[in-house]
């Protein structure tokens, strides 16, 4: 194993890493102790207590991030006539109907996201091994099959995200970029929270998070302390 860089090695000694700390504290320390020559990208990731297993302990939802990700967002959009129309004026970067299910059964990915109308799922459901693993598919449950398709290309450009357990029962979502403020970071962050607070199943047991860490690309995790119950009512 690779031994870690001076500067890696530097930014662990910026602070306590066996003590757990709040949002806006972990945001405040992740600014300080960052040191990449690019704009690095803010992660939070969590395990919960619920078993993917089961379908009554699924965790998946979209949350409007109040400072966005950071991030150029590039919107693909299966659609056709009038829909095709709207989604381009909308700012769709990629938009089409049979031909665009054909480019991406040949391997075409070069998108952020998904869109599609509901007329277009009998056709966009043959890409489901394609788009399902890299989280791209449409899915009406958090509103990329719909017919409003401008205000899904609006929502997802502004900043809304989607979060899903995996089946370690892990999350991991952007949260902003290094060069955000500390306060913007811990705002995305807490927005996040709170909207995976709201999610938990019914059937979940004990502590629901078990463990959160914030970090960006380079830098090693923040450990963050946060009540659930509290962030529930």
């Amino acid at each position: 194993m690779s031994k870690p860089g001076k500067k890696y090695r530097k930014s662990i000694e910026g602070y306590d890493s066996s003590k757990q700390y709040t949002v806006a504290e972990a945001a405040a320390i992740l600014k300080k102790i960052a040191y990449a020559k690019f704009n690095e990208t803010v992660d939070l990731d969590l395990k919960l207590s619920v078993d993917p297993r089961h379908a009554d302990q699924q965790v998946r939802g979209t949350v409007a991030l109040p400072h966005g990700t950071g991030k150029t967002v590039r919107v693909a959009v299966f659609a056709k006539g009038g829909k095709a129309a709207e989604a381009e004026a909308a700012g769709a970067e990629i938009v089409g109907g049979d031909e665009l299910v054909a480019r991406v059964l040949g391997g075409f990915v070069d998108f952020d996201a998904a869109i599609a109308t509901p007329d277009m799922m009998r056709d966009v459901g043959k890409l489901g091994k394609v788009l399902g693993p890299r989280g791209l598919m449409p899915n009406p449950k958090i509103g990329t099959v719909t017919m409003d398709v401008t205000k899904a290309i609006q929502e997802i450009k502004g900043g809304k995200v989607e979060f899903r357990v995996d089946k370690t029962a892990n999350v991991h979502v952007p949260v902003g970029k290094i060069q955000f403020t500390a306060e913007q970071l811990a705002e995305n962050a807490t927005a996040l929270l709170e909207a995976l607070a709201r999610a938990k199943p019914a059937a979940a047991k004990g502590t629901y998070f078990k463990s959160i860490t914030m970090s960006s690309t380079m830098s090693p995790g923040i450990k963050i302390a946060f009540s659930s119950a509290a962030a529930a009512k």
